[in-house]
């Protein structure tokens, strides 16, 4: 309990000190998690000032864990307080190590909670050097990392002594936290995986949408991000060019070395996870759709023993086949054209499924309309992929519970007390 009664604004002093400790580590972070899980190099190093503006962001928040009154009388006082929930297990993804680890410990930790960060096994180096990093500057048990694979992850769901639990990750891995804590009605954040839609209505620039179809893919780590926006429903009267210009972009990400800063794309977390949607990409010419990019394993130019596959895209794209329907997490672009706009979002909301959206339009009427029409937890309108500080990202449906980099997160790792005081005498004198 030493850590929530340290005043808030000496925990916000330690974020920022965390923060400092991250920025002066960055190259060495930043290499391990491109040797780690095969992500360049430079957007690495991004991934470590994004963490420690995290960290920073929350510090800021910490005096606005505010109460209310609710008026009684003069006979009386009662108002609300947060309290931390107690200790949080957060089980993170590979696809951003160093983020992840540390972008999910902020909210809880300036909260006033301890927090447990399970890495994730594929890719756990840059979360160790960082428990060696910042150690010193928590209080002792009020950060604990814990490496392993799924039964770590299980037991943390399951224990008694874990008050809440987060996972950033794929959603049968969700179900199975959400089962595992349900035995003690444990709360749970779930940030899970997503099919996203990338609407693309015929007002706009061909050449500029189809630069952002592209950026929506997140080619540089592969595609492996639950917000890329895997699928494009690209307007008839523009999609012949579109299709063009999204296979002549592609052109700029060339699979390599992920320790060379020069690299634009890296290599897939695994050798399983390659061959699987390598697998998709076979399946999917078998079903007719017509491969306009990509689609092959380089063999020259990427160093030995390195799991690459080349930025693949689909066009004609049928939205009830397996392109459209299924999140391969890798970089694999289905295109799929649409004439009449209430087809369009039948398509769109046929999946169980609802991270983000992103739409593309110089009519602001319909993007309004659009964007209250689709089902999902973060809508980009003529823009794609970035996050903001300060606003809340997360899914709805089957893409996940509870929303990140806000106030919001950090108030959903506390829980509301309620405080009735009488002012009758009770004094025995």
């Amino acid at each position: 309990r030493a850590w929530r009664r340290t005043a808030p604004l000496a925990r916000a002093a330690t974020l920022r000190k965390m923060a400092q400790r991250l920025r002066e580590n960055a190259r060495e972070l930043a290499l391990l998690d491109a040797l780690d899980c095969g992500n360049p190099v430079s957007e690495m190093g991004s991934d470590v000032m994004v963490a420690a503006a995290l960290l920073e962001f929350f510090a800021g928040l910490v005096t606005e864990l505010k109460g209310d009154t609710i008026p009684m009388g003069h006979a009386a006082l009662d108002y609300t307080e947060r309290e931390p929930v107690g200790v949080v297990a957060r089980i993170v993804a590979y696809n951003h190590p160093l983020l992840f680890a540390m972008g999910k410990l902020a909210a809880p930790l300036a909260a006033g909670n301890a927090v447990i960060i399970k890495p994730p096994v594929q890719a756990p180096l840059s979360a160790l050097r960082c428990a060696e990093l910042i150690g010193d500057l928590l209080p002792p048990g009020v950060f604990s990392l814990i490496p392993g694979g799924a039964d770590a992850g299980a037991a943390l769901a399951a224990s008694p002594d874990v008050d809440m639990i987060g996972l950033v990750g794929s959603i049968p891995t969700g179900r199975r936290v959400m089962q595992a804590a349900a035995a003690r009605l444990k709360p749970v954040a779930l940030e899970l995986g997503g099919k996203n839609p990338f609407i693309a209505c015929p007002d706009v620039d061909a050449a500029l949408v189809a630069s952002a179809i592209v950026d929506g893919m997140n080619f540089t780590w592969c595609g492996q991000s639950c917000g890329s926006t895997s699928r494009a429903f690209v307007h008839r009267s523009i999609y012949d060019t579109v299709c063009a210009k999204v296979a002549q972009a592609c052109a700029a990400f060339v699979p390599g070395d992920p320790t060379d800063p020069a690299t634009t794309m890296g290599a897939m977390i695994s050798r399983e996870h390659r061959d699987r949607v390598k697998q998709a990409i076979d399946a999917g010419v078998a079903e007719g759709a017509r491969l306009i990019a990509g689609g092959r394993i380089p063999q020259a130019g990427v160093p030995a023993g390195g799991f690459y596959l080349e930025p693949t895209v689909f066009a004609d794209v049928s939205p009830t086949s397996t392109l459209a329907t299924e999140e391969f997490f890798g970089p694999v672009l289905a295109i799929i054209p649409w004439d009449d706009e209430e087809e369009m979002l039948s398509a769109v909301h046929a999946l169980d499924v609802g991270l983000t959206a992103a739409i593309w339009t110089a009519d602001l009427a319909r993007a309004h309309r659009l964007a209250r029409e689709i089902d999902a937890g973060f809508v980009w309108v003529n823009e794609v992929g970035k996050h903001f500080l300060g606003a809340p990202y997360g899914g709805v449906k089957q893409s996940g519970i509870g929303r990140d980099e806000c106030i919001g997160e950090m108030i959903s790792f506390t829980r509301e007390k309620n405080v009735h005081i009488n002012f009758r005498p009770v004094s025995a004198t």
